[in-house]
């Protein structure tokens, strides 16, 4: 069964049970206050006769029922009593609307109280069937003389009930149908609210938004119009530094976090893409949105946040595959002019040179992989300085490894990654200085050494130096003073990352004109 077929039919069933219990409600409460006013009308007129001096000089009279009936009758229908009766101390009747039953005696057994002096209401049955009695004693010089009996049949009372009952039904009815119409406009609210999904396909989508949030890894956090937090996941606790177990969803916003944006995008509804924002001194990437709902309206905003390291590092990745991507295309060129030399020098029969260039080749090329796997054995660094020098080849620089370089006692603890990182953008750096220098010569130079307790990196070219004004940004991500490209102005800003990160310090001297050196120191301990 769906939903709101369910909400109807709970809701029907719910209104007519209320419908029924109002009726009997109603019903008791109106024959009980019908009762009780009645029964009051009976003991005010029974009082009022008792006390009127003609009655009580009758029953002195040599026939009391001559005077007393008429006065009973002119009164029971001025009231509407169905029947006053007043009688004395013998209970013998001096009026009743039946004028046969005068000077009989009294039916109903309930006159002991007025006799003692006392008013009542009672209930009781006489010669006309039972009914409503209210009963007050007759004084005269200080005794009681004999009783008034005014009454209401109870048939008559249950009449006046059921007429007032007729109209509790139909008034009922009336509820009921507007109640049935109101539980379908209900269902069909609910039913259009919640796109027509049945309970089980919400709790469904509800488990699978909360695994998709939970699998992400930003930060999401989502508000109302009123800055309340509405969703936050696993990953946002952690940006926060908040445990899991303390919930943040109903919190202020600006009280977890201050200067979201959040609330001023649910203002003007526009959304904000890479906004850098500062958290606990990380720096994050925000993407901003505005919520609508069907009809347009801004009903809320969700912002997504990253760390700007993450993106740091897939830059860094990327340059560690264009560097071996450089690095193969230029030993594939290098490769190829030699080989169209071999090529040109044994179709000339000059047999001989091309024996001494094979042999120069091969010495060179030899030489310098002996080196690197004698003084460099990790094959990640000598694989990626090999490629460099494939690169260097290619771009006409004159790069040098100095001789006196080694770098075996590199700790395991220190990311082979991170040193690909600096030891690339560096020379990366120094090649694209050269380049732009306008001499002759370009020169790069590279020195490591594991002496000591730390390792030292040592980048040298002859390039332009970096300027006075310049030195102190070139650290800033995003400063270059190259040509703007995608890249520029990140590569440095890396290296210092992964050099603080490492517990180690950069250090430069640079002549203006003449070349730069960069030195790098990593303690093996990791800065401990």
């Amino acid at each position: 069964m769906r939903l709101h077929t369910k909400l109807m039919l709970g809701l029907s069933f719910l209104i007519m049970l209320m419908g029924g219990i109002f009726e009997f409600t109603y019903k008791n409460i109106m024959e009980s206050n019908l009762k009780h006013e009645k029964g009051k009308n009976a003991l005010a007129v029974a009082q009022s006769i008792s006390n009127m001096p003609n009655i009580q000089e009758a029953f002195y009279t040599k026939d009391p029922a001559s005077i007393i009936q008429p006065i009973a009758e002119r009164i029971r229908k001025q009231v509407g009593a169905e029947f006053i009766v007043i009688g004395n101390r013998n209970e013998i009747r001096y009026s009743h609307p039946n004028p046969s039953r005068i000077g009989q005696k009294m039916v109903g057994g309930d006159n002991e109280a007025a006799f003692k002096g006392k008013s009542a209401i009672s209930e009781s049955t006489g010669t006309l069937g039972p009914s409503l009695r209210g009963k007050a004693p007759i004084f005269y010089r200080g005794k009681v003389i004999g009783v008034v009996s005014v009454g209401y049949l109870q048939t008559d009372i249950a009449e006046e009930v059921s007429k007032v009952q007729k109209r509790i039904f139909m008034t009922t009815i009336g509820i009921l149908l507007g109640g049935l119409l109101i539980s379908l406009l209900i269902s069909l609210h609910i039913k259009k609210a919640i796109f027509g999904l049945e309970p089980e396909e919400i709790a469904w989508m509800y488990q699978e938004k909360h695994a998709i949030l939970e699998s992400i890894h930003e930060g999401i956090i989502a508000v109302d119009t009123k800055g309340l937090i509405t969703v936050v996941n696993e990953t946002a606790h952690k940006i926060l530094h908040v445990p899991n177990d303390i919930l943040l969803r109903g919190k202020r916003i600006d009280d977890v976090l201050e200067n979201t944006r959040l609330l001023d995008v649910v203002k003007t509804g526009q959304a904000e893409y890479d906004r850098e924002f500062m958290i606990l001194g990380e720096v994050y990437l925000a993407n901003r949105i505005p919520i609508f709902d069907k009809r347009g309206v801004v009903i809320g905003a969700v912002a997504s946040l990253r760390n700007k390291n993450d993106l740091s590092y897939l830059l860094q990745e990327l340059s560690h595959v264009k560097a071996y991507a450089e690095g193969l295309r230029a030993q594939t060129h290098e490769y190829s002019n030699r080989l169209y030399t071999l090529l040109g020098l044994i179709q000339l029969g000059s047999y001989k040179e091309a024996i001494d260039f094979i042999s120069k080749e091969v010495d060179v090329a030899q030489g310098i992989i002996h080196f690197l796997m004698k003084e460099i054995p990790d094959p990640i660094l000598a694989g990626f300085i090999l490629g460099k020098v494939s690169l260097a080849s290619e771009l006409k620089i004159d790069f040098s490894i100095d001789r006196d370089s080694s770098f075996i006692d590199v700790p395991a603890e220190i990311s082979r990654d991170s040193l690909v990182t600096i030891i690339g953008n560096l020379i990366n750096n120094a090649f694209d200085a050269v380049r732009e220098n306008g001499k002759e010569e370009k020169k790069v130079a590279l020195f490591l050494t594991d002496l000591g307790k730390e390792l030292i990196i040592e980048v040298e070219d002859n390039g332009n130096g970096i300027a006075k004004d310049e030195a102190k940004r070139i650290f800033q991500e995003g400063y270059t003073t190259k040509n703007k490209n995608t890249n520029a102005g990140i590569g440095l800003c890396l290296v210092q990352k992964e050099i603080h990160a490492l517990g180690g310090t950069i250090t430069f001297s640079t002549n203006e004109g003449e070349g730069t050196v960069f030195t790098v120191a990593i303690p093996k301990n990791g800065g401990i």
